[in-house]
């Protein structure tokens, strides 16, 4: 919505990964360093860690990206509290195996004769399993006896692990020793600094196709920093929010205090959302809703009412003018066929 109003040629704080976007922080950098150096290494488990919304998911595809796809078959898996006895299945799956109505044993069988295959093309297998803190340890070990899978000269899987910080805790249990003794590379991805924060959000401005509309002031850089603490997914919400506003405003220029209405109606929304479901919990009586509403800020619902309206108005305008160029379009094709 806002792209056009702006100019860009995409969106450029999307929340979904994108490589095309990638923004290399020290931290990035050097976490890449580590995986490449994994990589090169050709065996074991490298473990890679950080918040949520650090990127970790969209660093893993920026390598994805520059591997050698004739060289390296890579696939990447999202285990979310996955088995045991399904982590196998999930592999399989992930290959492109047959993994529905088959044992253990076949499976195996069939994760060894396709790896073997890919081996004797010249080609190495790089398995990447995402969100590795939901992972129980009987489903690590299960993990980690794929790695035995191996010829005389070296491993015929590789595979990263990546995880929120509690994974580490996961790795130093006793029963994950031998796990751990597989590990060749770790590294924990840490949030941007102040200067990093501004400059990831100027570098993905710029590859949207940013010329310095709208304009950012210091001051809000260093409030969308305190306020989303470096955390690239938080620092693409609130922008993203921010823009939208501007659009409806009709903004070229961001300050402080336009930052300072994009966080209150993201604590707005959070109120609201939290005492619609502490009332849905605590089965509270109309009275006590009705006491709770007055502490909402009249003023900030009304600036809020005005914005939605404007979106409307904006949106209804978009329409009309594609509804007029469709017309104008139409007559003209007839009046050539004529």
């Amino acid at each position: 919505m806002y792209e056009s109003f702006y100019g860009f040629n995409a969106k450029p704080f999307q929340i979904k990964p994108d490589p095309s976007f990638f923004y290399g922080s020290k931290g990035h950098k050097r976490a890449m360093a580590y995986l490449e150096y994994g990589l090169s290494q050709g065996e074991g488990f490298i473990v890679l860690t950080g918040e949520v919304g650090a990127g970790k998911t969209t660093l893993m595809r920026n390598l994805f990206r520059r591997l050698e796809s004739e060289k390296i078959i890579a696939i990447q898996i999202v285990s979310t509290h996955i088995d045991s006895k399904d982590i196998l299945k999930l592999v399989a799956a992930a290959f492109g195996l047959k993994y529905a109505d088959v044992s253990k044993a076949v499976l195996l069988l069939n994760l060894e004769q396709f790896l073997r295959q890919c081996d004797q093309q010249g080609k190495r297998v790089l398995l990447v399993v995402d969100e590795a803190q939901n992972l129980s340890s009987e489903t690590l070990e299960e993990l980690r006896m794929l790695s035995n899978f191996q010829t005389d000269e070296a491993s015929l899987l590789q595979t990263f692990l990546l995880g929120q910080p509690e994974f580490k805790r996961t790795l130093l249990h006793q029963n994950m020793q031998q796990l751990r003794q597989r590990v060749i590379a770790t590294y924990h991805l840490g949030p941007l600094d102040e200067q990093e924060t501004k400059a990831y959000i100027e570098h993905r401005l710029t590859t949207a196709g940013w010329k310095n509309d709208p304009v950012i002031d210091e001051d809000a850089y260093r409030l969308i920093y305190k306020y989303t603490g470096g955390i690239p997914r938080k620092i693409n919400l609130l922008c993203d929010r921010m823009l939208m506003m501007g659009c409806l405003e009709e903004l070229h220029h961001f300050g402080k205090k336009d930052v300072n209405e994009v966080i209150d109606d993201f604590e707005q929304e959070f109120d609201a959302n939290q005492l619609v479901s502490d009332n849905k919990s605590e089965h509270s009586s109309v009275d006590s809703l009705q006491v709770s509403s007055e502490k909402i800020d009249l003023e900030k619902m009304e600036s809020r009412l005005i914005r939605m309206e404007k979106s409307v108005l904006f949106v209804l305008d978009l329409l009309k003018q594609n509804i007029s160029f469709g017309s104008v379009k139409d007559h003209h094709l007839k009046r050539d066929k004529s």
